[in-house]
């Protein structure tokens, strides 16, 4: 059976050389934490997320206006058997004119279904190709990966949050899409209306206060206690059921094979109350809709979550 590569297309309003500068801009749209030049034949520049990948690209093709390409010399991932499945994999930007509009065709010749990153490499290069590169090309403005800070995340949660005694809430499960789209559906207003509440008002930003109603006579607002890009978002919640007030809520975002793991908890809460065991049975509802948005498009937000 042939295998098939990974490959993807997008048209934008843009011109042939506008798009070409855009794609060898590499920090604009696919991560900050890019080392070494990415606009030249035959230079070599590396790639990390965390711990998670680490891979090195050296540009072998590049036609102004027409097509770049990039050969994967050495790769690790920190999931799976064969950690360098991306070796000698080349990754290909084929630019088209189509007149008023420039297609994108995106191919990583090598990245095929049988491979054991398939699926997540997938949900990724979807993300940025799609979102990312779409939108810095058009506005300037991508979606890369931050630069990251170099305090891991476990030692950002205990400097940064408050110690929490009490009962918790715990949730897990798998999302099949990019740990990049299941973050930005928990830190944006378009993500949160989306899966939670319509009626939101957020802003993605630590010490910020989020809105959320829950139809004319209630309303949660939640602090921004934390925000780390792909991997940990906390709020501590200032209004709400009272039993809800100084607990606080932690998403932690994990890389897959097959996408993203979420592991919530909802730390504070002073007993097994009803309200806790009422609150535990709707926040599970509430991310079955967040599995459906980030993987459908559609999610369940108030009030239909528990139709």
């Amino acid at each position: 059976m042939e295998k098939l590569d990974f490959t993807t297309e997008i048209i934008v309003a843009a011109k042939p050389h506008e798009v070409f500068e855009a794609i060898k801009d590499v920090r604009g749209w696919w991560s900050q934490n890019i080392e070494g030049s990415t606009d030249a034949l035959n230079e070599v520049f590396a790639y990390h997320y965390q711990d998670i990948h680490q891979c090195e690209l050296k540009i072998t093709e590049i036609q102004p206006n027409v097509r770049i390409v990039w050969q994967v010399l050495t790769n690790n991932f920190k999931f799976g058997v064969d950690k360098q499945e991306w070796v000698g994999s080349h990754v290909i930007f084929d630019i088209i004119d189509l007149g008023d509009k420039t297609q994108v065709k995106f191919t990583h010749r090598g990245l095929t279904p049988d491979m054991e990153c398939y699926e997540v490499c997938h949900a990724a290069w979807t993300y940025y190709i799609h979102e990312s590169l779409n939108q810095f090309i058009m506005n300037g403005q991508g979606l890369a990966t931050p630069k990251e800070s170099p305090i891991a995340t476990p030692k950002i949660s205990e400097e940064l949050l408050p110690e929490q005694a009490g009962k918790s809430i715990y949730h897990r499960l798998l999302i099949k899409v990019s740990v990049e789209k299941v973050y930005r559906a928990i830190t944006t207003q378009e993500g949160l209306a989306g899966w939670w509440t319509p009626d939101t008002n957020a802003v993605a930003a630590v010490g910020s206060v989020l809105r959320f109603g829950f139809g004319p006579d209630y309303f949660k607002e939640m602090e921004v206690l934390a925000l780390r890009p792909y991997s940990l978002v906390v709020w501590k919640c200032k209004a709400g059921y009272e039993e809800w007030i100084g607990t606080t809520l932690t998403f932690e975002l994990t890389p897959h094979q097959k996408g993203c793991t979420l592991l919530f908890h909802h730390d504070g809460w002073a007993n097994f109350s009803g309200e806790f065991a009422s609150c535990s049975y709707d926040w599970a509802l509430f991310f079955r809709s967040l599995k459906f948005f980030c993987e459908t498009g559609k999610g369940f937000p108030y009030p239909d979550f528990n139709v």
